[in-house]
């Protein structure tokens, strides 16, 4: 796709974008709300059984409806073709029930990205499945996202996310509450050196399940885990009652944290009730414990989950210059890197860099950009 670069903010609006196909969806929404450009995606599972948008992303859009003031979003009788055109960020009090086919962490991703750009500040309560297979839970987007926020500035009292209610798939019940302060404008990092593991925490969930199921993954985990560090510290939580959301299940989120501040996590929840065969808390814990070490090895001053959230920082902070290092980059990572060219006309400088033979892992890259200099308009000045 060819855009006309070197455009100046005011005529920003006067393109359209047009995608093809229902793969980075929300991507594409988010991008289009920061920069004010209108999007067009066509052909949504066209040739599908059961062709156009599936239920969460139809209350993907309902959110960031809410979330915006003047959107205009119109979408074909099939569902196949959507026309997206930005209001503004508005944020201030919004409540939503996410659709129960995905997990909380699939709206609160898109949160986390806009939230600092808002009029006002945000005061999110989301409701659904907090902890599934698919997305990243709501216990490691805390343990890992909030930390790389407060990097970019992004600090203060108001930033917080909150487990009030537990809920897993299939019938979800759970309720999260998200606020963040608004911010004129992101300063930009430099994130080079992740530095060396100094501790793991982490945090074994259990619902309408025995409460000694959490032990069990946590005795399982640290077999592993202790052969490499000895400051591990895993919680234990076992909501009950109107807490405990409406279906049981249980699941692992684990973090490791280097001295340099860096967070990297891996997470495993149990099949959901009625779903596949029954998952034993052992063998969950171990396998947990052996993807944080594979998170480990692919290394990076950013875990997999939070690769398209520190580019998007990067690419609004102010036009400077603005530096990590990560891992392999995802798929979902080098999508995100062509859409922010579209949307932005930012280009990353990418390296490979060769590991030396004391710092073994997998291969890593140094991202660099120069920031876009996007302001909050929308932001009253004191």
């Amino acid at each position: 796709m060819q855009l006309e670069l070197g455009c100046s903010n005011n005529n920003m609006a006067s393109y359209n974008l047009t995608y093809e196909g229902c793969n980075f969806f929300r991507q594409r929404l988010i991008l289009s709300t920061l920069s004010g450009k209108r999007v067009k995606i066509r052909n949504i599972r066209s040739k599908d059984d059961n062709p156009g948008l599936r239920d969460f992303e139809a209350s993907f859009i309902r959110l960031m409806d809410k979330i915006t003031n003047g959107t205009t979003i119109e979408v074909n009788q099939t569902g196949t073709a959507l026309f997206y055109q930005p209001g503004l960020l508005y944020g201030g009090a919004v409540e939503h029930d996410c659709n129960l086919q995905r997990s909380i962490g699939y709206y609160l991703e898109p949160l986390l990205a806009l939230a600092p750009f808002m009029k006002s500040p945000i005061r999110a309560v989301l409701r659904g499945v907090t902890n599934d297979q698919k997305d990243p839970s709501v216990d490691t987007l805390k343990a890992t996202a909030i930390p790389l926020m407060k990097k970019f500035g992004l600090d203060g009292e108001g930033l917080e996310l909150k487990v009030v209610k537990r809920g897993m798939p299939p019938g979800g019940g759970g309720e999260v509450l998200f606020t963040c302060p608004v911010r004129r404008c992101i300063k930009p990092v430099q994130l080079s050196d992740p530095g060396k593991i100094k501790r793991i925490r982490g945090i074994a969930y259990s619902v309408r399940v025995s409460p000694q199921i959490a032990n069990r993954m946590i005795d399982s985990a640290r077999s592993i885990l202790n052969l490499f560090i000895p400051d591990i510290y895993i919680y234990t939580d076992h909501m009950k009652g109107v807490h405990s959301g409406k279906s049981p299940g249980f699941g692992l989120s684990l973090v490791a944290e280097t001295i340099n501040g860096t967070f990297l996590s891996a997470e495993l929840a149990s099949n959901p009730q009625g779903q596949g065969d029954p998952v034993q808390p052992e063998d969950l814990g171990k396998n947990c414990a052996k993807l944080l070490l594979e998170e480990i090895y692919r290394g990076g001053c950013v875990d997999s989950i939070n690769q398209s959230l520190v580019l998007l920082y990067m690419t609004l902070g102010q036009q400077d210059v603005s530096k990590v290092q990560l891992g392999p980059l995802s798929p979902y990572t080098i999508e995100f890197l062509r859409h922010i060219r579209d949307f932005f006309q930012v280009i990353f400088k990418i390296e490979t860099q060769n590991q030396e033979e004391d710092r073994k892992g997998g291969e890593k890259v140094l991202m660099t950009c120069v920031g876009a200099g996007y302001t909050n308009i929308s932001k009253t000045v004191k």
